[in-house]
């Protein structure tokens, strides 16, 4: 477990991220965050994502729809899926989320006694009901050590949802051509993400334009083909920060320029340093696990 307090200026309350990983149910992550000035650049996770505001609120966008995440209402955002947020007109941003990787997922839904995976046709839920049982769900995660009730209430609140707002929505398709051009760039990229790439380099190996192999990328992904190479080096990031790798060998070999380009944009798509990830995997960065 680990937490941030960053003063931003002498008359601004400080912004404040805590972020740990459940010693219970393995796969499970959580964040609190009171944000007066973050915002989140358009990224991707790999878990399914579940938040909900405390106070305040912020414009979040998502499957390309903008939205304000009040107090009340759930956000869900499915794996892969871009999404980005900024403070609008709120001062201050309160919320909790939690990250549920896929095998997590799958044990949780195996429980609830459905097969597969959900996906949420939209990011924003209004359902009162299920927004409070994850506020008292994320806070006795917090709070205490009765694993019992957690998992109790975590699979009756994944039951709810599934049933009501994830049975029956499935991802919009996409054509066989573009889903076959953009897995052999996807490849490239996954290979070579170290590497100074180009956007021309990219385009070539698949016979398009720089133009085209963006707009590919904005059908398949929703993102750009530079935003998605640094969710790619972030991903690498973050497993080779849980194996405790120092942050600057970790920044040099996953192609960022230097440690605090990985900060920067660690941050901005997590909300969180990359030493506090680290320090909630249970690892110091430069101590690293054989």
């Amino acid at each position: 477990m680990y937490w941030l307090k960053l003063r931003v200026a002498s008359n601004v309350p400080a912004n404040f991220a805590k972020y740990w990983r459940d010693p219970h149910i393995p796969g499970l992550g959580l964040l609190r965050a009171d944000f007066t000035t973050h915002e989140y650049c358009p990224h991707v996770h790999a878990e399914w994502v579940i938040a909900a505001t405390e106070h305040g609120g912020a414009i979040v966008k998502s499957q390309g729809i903008a939205e304000e995440a009040r107090e009340s209402a759930l956000l869900i955002f499915n794996p892969g899926e871009p999404q980005s947020a900024r403070m609008g007109t709120s001062s201050r941003w309160v919320y909790r989320a939690l990250y549920l990787d896929r095998s997590a997922m799958q044990e949780l839904l195996a429980a609830v006694g459905v097969r597969g995976a959900p996906h949420f046709r939209q990011a924003g839920i209004a359902d009162t009901v299920s927004a409070a049982q994850f506020l008292v769900l994320h806070r006795a995660l917090e709070t205490s050590n009765d694993s019992f009730q957690h998992r109790e209430r975590l699979i009756g609140l994944l039951g709810r949802l599934f049933e009501r707002h994830g049975r029956g929505a499935t991802k919009p398709l996409v054509a066989p051509r573009d889903r076959a051009l953009f897995a052999r760039v996807d490849a490239v990229m996954r290979l070579q993400y170290a590497s100074d790439l180009s956007l021309g380099c990219l385009a070539e190996a698949v016979g398009l334009t720089s133009f085209q192999l963006i707009g590919l990328f904005k059908r398949v992904i929703g993102l750009t083909p530079h935003a998605y190479l640094t969710q790619i080096r972030i991903r690498v990031a973050r497993d080779r920060l849980e194996r405790g790798w120092p942050l600057a060998a970790v920044a040099g070999e996953t192609g960022f320029y230097d440690q605090s380009a990985l900060t920067r944009h660690f941050k901005r798509s997590f909300g969180i340093t990359p030493g506090q990830f680290a320090a909630a995997n249970g690892n110091r960065p430069g101590q690293r696990r054989q």
